[in-house]
């Protein structure tokens, strides 16, 4: 029971940060949202405070994130450049999706974020796109550093304003679905790579 409670209450933590914001959530509404009687301080025989829950909320979500890059690595090598560029965009999303309640915190939090979430973010980010940029020159390594850094950055810009522009502005330009948009990257960074390849032949 001890065990449940304690995941309920990062759940419901994290939902409630990404929908209210960390600083607008109060103690009692996630002992609520988690079953316990709200104001009953039944969130700190789990939790020294708020600010640790948030972290173990950011250690849950890291922990879905390893899975889905062991996932990743699977995949990676085994087929063509198209078929690897689709796998790694519909992962890019699949992550977006498993991260949404994180983004929408650090969303809320423009200033004053905790600095756990900060540190975190920062880490996630720069780990994907160097990831990415390491994956284009493994994939062709006629590419140097700076060109795949740019594919890289450019690529991944694209596939995180597709997910977010609905979940932040509300908007979701020409209801284009996941689908048609993984079809459409998989041609313009395939297309990217190719020219470089072909321009050091």
């Amino acid at each position: 029971m001890t065990a449940a409670t304690r995941d309920r209450l990062i759940e419901e933590a994290m939902r409630l940060f990404g929908e209210q914001g960390y600083r607008a959530t109060s103690v009692a509404q996630i002992e609520h949202a988690a079953g316990l009687t709200p104001g009953s301080g039944g969130l700190y025989h789990h939790f020294r405070s708020k600010e640790l829950l948030l972290e173990a909320g950011i250690d849950r979500q890291l922990d879905r994130l390893r899975a889905l890059r062991d996932i990743r690595q699977i995949f990676e090598g085994l087929t063509d450049l198209r078929s690897e560029l689709t796998v790694v965009g519909r992962y890019t999303l699949q992550v977006l999706d498993e991260e949404s309640h994180l983004l929408r915190i650090v969303g809320s939090e423009l200033r004053d974020r905790p600095r756990r979430l900060v540190d975190t973010m920062t880490r996630l980010v720069d780990e994907s796109y160097a990831g990415m940029a390491s994956w284009v020159q493994r994939r062709a390594p006629e590419i140097d550093r700076r060109n795949a850094e740019d594919i890289a950055t450019v690529a991944l810009n694209a596939l995180f304003a597709h997910r977010t522009m609905k979940d932040f502005l509300g908007l979701q330009p020409l209801s284009i679905d996941d689908d048609r948009i993984i079809g459409e990257w998989v041609e313009m960074v395939a297309g990217r790579i190719e020219q470089h390849i072909g321009n050091r032949q």
